[in-house]
């Protein structure tokens, strides 16, 4: 008896100098055991917790799949948690619930089976990763924003051509009415072409402040052409601004995608913009940008924005996606981490390769909706 006495002195010893939480259940689940850190975690003191169900630590939802889990393997032997971790909703004794990481395993060689649980406080950690994804968010609307801001004077041209229509015909309208017999028919399309001009205008604005939000849109099945052909008149205008001749050679019949569009097209606006300002720094005649879609090996899809410019330095493209690493004196350096991270986050790629024979390739590869 001494020796089995000091045994389980020693035990309850190891046991309460874990950091974690260790609780020790029956094959139904009752509490056994019950270390101090468990104590300090959960408000429980051992003596008012043992013999209680252990489900009293967990989630309405969790306790009862985790007695299930439970009997299941005394029936049949057949791990489901045991020797396996999983994170459970638990709840303390003042009834809060906070994220924990649970490992379950089985006592050897005792026949109805015990089971050691050891649970692990994540909220810590749980917290880190909000703030990150809250920080990455903010970054990524950040950068929105400078993307459609640092295109404004193509914005700025795109608006004043509506614009410029709607005064045209309403000065059209005022001369005809003063007419002595004026042609109504005449005025009558003149008005329909203003109502057309502010139409346009209108969604103009409308997919600049969908560029512009700060909330990301559901992902939802896409045709990657119709979400380039939607920025071509902004495209077109800031090309046109730089003195380059822009161009779309989008394949025909491309798979599906599931992707967030604004996303996808702030990606594609970052990649244009960056080309646009590569080019005005070269030394080139004839200045070109292309936007390619085509379909991969693999059956994804390839998204590439080519330029004829001079090109990423050799020193530096091994590092342009890095954080804060830049060309432009003003620059952020964030443009092309944050277009990586938006595309990984989509289960794709982002890459550079050298344009031939000279200029700068930057490709996007996202994977094609597949169908079960």
């Amino acid at each position: 008896m001494g020796t089995e006495t000091k045994s389980s002195q020693e035990l309850q010893a190891l046991l309460d100098a874990a950091v974690d939480g260790v609780v020790v259940i029956d094959h139904r689940g009752s509490i056994q055991s019950f270390n101090r850190s468990a104590e300090r975690l959960f408000g429980h003191a051992a003596h008012e917790i043992i013999g209680r169900n252990v489900s009293v630590l967990m989630g309405k939802e969790d306790g009862i799949a985790h007695d299930g889990y439970l009997q299941r393997y005394v029936t049949t032997r057949v791990a489901h948690i045991i020797g396996k971790g999983r994170e459970v909703n638990a709840m303390r004794k003042d009834g809060s619930v906070f994220p924990a990481f649970l490992s379950v395993g089985a006592v050897a060689g005792e026949d109805p089976p015990r089971f050691v649980g050891i649970i692990h406080d994540i909220t810590a950690s749980r917290r880190a990763d909000e703030e990150s994804h809250r920080l990455q968010d903010r970054l990524m609307h950040v950068s929105r924003l400078a993307t459609v801001g640092e295109m404004a004077s193509g914005v700025a041209h795109e608006l004043n051509q509506p614009l410029a229509a709607i005064a045209t015909y309403a000065h059209a309208c005022d001369r005809l009415l003063a007419l002595p017999d004026p042609e109504i028919g005449e005025v009558q399309t003149a008005l329909r072409e203003i109502a057309a001009q502010a139409l346009r205008a209108g969604d103009i604005i409308q997919k600049l402040r969908s560029l512009a939000r700060a909330e990301e849109s559901p992902r939802a099945p896409a045709d990657i052409n119709s979400v380039i052909t939607e920025l071509t008149d902004l495209i077109q205008s800031n090309a046109k601004a730089h003195g380059v001749q822009y161009r779309q050679e989008l394949a025909p019949n491309l798979p599906t995608i599931n992707i967030d569009r604004a996303q996808i097209q702030q990606v594609v606006l970052n990649l244009v913009r960056n080309a646009l300002e590569a080019l005005a720094l070269g030394q080139v005649d004839a200045r070109e940008l292309v936007v390619r879609t085509r379909a991969t090996p693999s059956a994804d899809v390839e998204v590439s924005i080519c330029d004829n410019g001079p090109g990423v330095d050799e020193s530096l493209k091994y590092r342009i996606f890095d954080p804060f690493c830049s060309t432009k004196p003003a620059g952020t350096g964030l443009g092309l981490p944050i277009s990586r991270t938006i595309v990984q986050t989509h289960g794709g790629a982002l890459d550079y390769r050298p344009n031939q024979p000279t200029g700068a390739c930057f490709v996007v590869i996202l994977p094609a909706t597949r169908t079960n």
